[in-house]
């Protein structure tokens, strides 16, 4: 199969450009103060918040978390978060009204109870001001979710939740120390549509032990029977060296390559043949959901949290590990919460690591975007708009032929596709416009 050595190759999930791995370590934190301070008043604002905890250490998981001792920890760090945010609006000095997306992400957000959730809503919405109609996001554990509790939320004013569902079967969840069954998410999803929510996201996994074609089908089939809003399907990234608790997940069980790409593209002919169109990489909508609309459109956008209809001027991040975005580059701040902690509690910057990008990088990362939105793009067009000579990606053809040649991509004049039916390997396509892509092992996650 020649789509195998593309499918192997480790590529990067391009959620931003440069990515993460190209951030510079010891990153003036006064940077990023710098880059808030120069937001224009009226600039709109979108807010993450980083939520480092869970109840319970899912095997697979990839994220930032940990399992608290107690639940003290997680009081002493949403007064530490609360702190930032205060200090942050101190800098920009912008107009009230201005956030137009709040998302919390973790970990597990929900983890915290309701007190303390709305206490962080509550500065924001005192720092910055949350704009009506916005879209207040959160990812939760549905294990956790009660009728009472989705009602709290929405009176706090979420109105988007995200649930880790990854695959119904009891068995694969045995293997992943992730128990929830079939029942327990469609109560909850049920919980939520009574409380209000306008949107419900399911996360769907492939490439888990002891799952199949077969399996996974049937999950897909399960979770669109429930009709969550949108879906999104990941490939499992096993990293042991990096996240140690995946040793827990025996490699012997896991699936081959031939196996997931066949387990990635029977759950894509399950949800659209159940009504969810195909967003991008690995998205899927209902048709009359605003990210279908944005797709079609052609303005759909790609930050941290995926695929989005987020258009605001800068990303505001807010806890440990949090990356952020200003036009003058990315910021992340300190992973250990106790770095981060105490850099906030001296009243500095929690951000350590960032990168300032040139007029170069911002081009490379609007084709990489519209590649990775739109399944094609027209590089020379955007280069001729931001002022950039012909030759800019003069390497292009070396590093596109073998893409071409496998069928994963198609030139016509200056225009470069996607073809539908190999939406997987996208990234391997967005990394041919990559100045400081490296092709090299465990670095980021398989193509397929």
């Amino acid at each position: 199969m020649q789509l195998i050595p593309f499918a192997t190759q480790d590529v990067p999930r391009y959620t931003s450009y440069p990515t993460a791995v190209q951030f510079q370590p010891d990153f003036p934190g006064a940077y990023a103060d710098q880059w808030l301070a120069a937001l224009p008043p009226e600039a709109t604002l979108s807010v993450y918040v980083h939520i480092p905890f869970c109840r319970q250490l899912c095997w697979y998981c990839g994220c930032h978390t940990t399992v608290p001792n107690s639940y003290e920890r997680a009081a002493r760090y949403v007064g530490h978060l609360v702190r930032d945010i205060m200090r942050s609006a101190a800098i920009f000095e912008g107009r009230k009204g201005r956030v137009t997306h709040l998302h919390f992400g973790g970990g597990t957000p929900t983890y915290l109870d309701d007190f303390h959730i709305g206490e962080i809503v509550a500065a924001i919405d005192k720092a910055f001001g949350l704009a009506p109609g916005g879209e207040i996001a959160l990812e939760s554990d549905p294990r956790t979710l009660t009728r009472e509790r989705a009602r709290v939320l929405a009176r706090m004013g979420f109105n988007r939740i995200s649930f880790g569902v990854q695959d119904f079967a009891t068995p694969v969840q045995m293997r992943i120390n992730r128990l929830q069954t079939y029942g327990l998410v469609a109560a909850a999803n049920d919980y939520l549509r009574d409380a209000g929510f306008a949107s419900v996201n399911f996360d769907l996994m492939y490439g888990l032990p002891g799952q199949t074609v077969e399996s996974v089908a049937r999950t897909a089939q399960q979770a669109a029977g429930l009709k969550p809003d949108r879906i999104s399907v990941f490939g499992y990234a096993h990293v042991p060296w990096f996240k140690k608790h995946q040793r827990m997940i025996d490699e012997a069980e896991l699936p081959g390559v031939h196996a997931r790409y066949a387990q990635a593209t029977r759950i894509e002919a399950e949800l659209n043949g159940l009504g969810y169109a195909s967003i991008g990489l690995d998205h899927f909508a209902l048709e009359q959901d605003m990210l279908t609309k944005a797709a079609r459109s052609g303005t759909m956008r790609r930050n941290f949290q995926g695929y989005t209809t987020d258009v605001s001027d800068a990303l505001l991040a807010f806890g440990a590990s949090a990356i952020g975005e200003f036009a003058e580059g990315f910021v992340q701040s300190a992973r250990d919460t106790l770095e981060w902690s105490q850099r906030i509690e001296r009243d500095e910057s929690p951000v350590i690591r960032g990168i300032a990008t040139t007029a170069e990088d911002r081009l490379r990362a609007a084709v990489i975007e519209r590649l990775m939105c739109d399944l094609a793009v027209d590089p020379a067009a955007i280069a001729a708009r931001q002022g950039f000579p012909d030759d800019v990606f003069a390497d292009l053809p070396e590093k596109l032929d073998p893409l071409i040649a496998a069928g994963i991509a198609e030139l016509d004049g200056n225009r470069i596709t996607v073809p539908a039916r190999r939406r997987l390997f996208l990234r391997n396509v967005a990394a041919a416009f990559d100045a400081h892509f490296v092709a090299a092992a465990n670095r980021h996650a398989r193509a397929v």
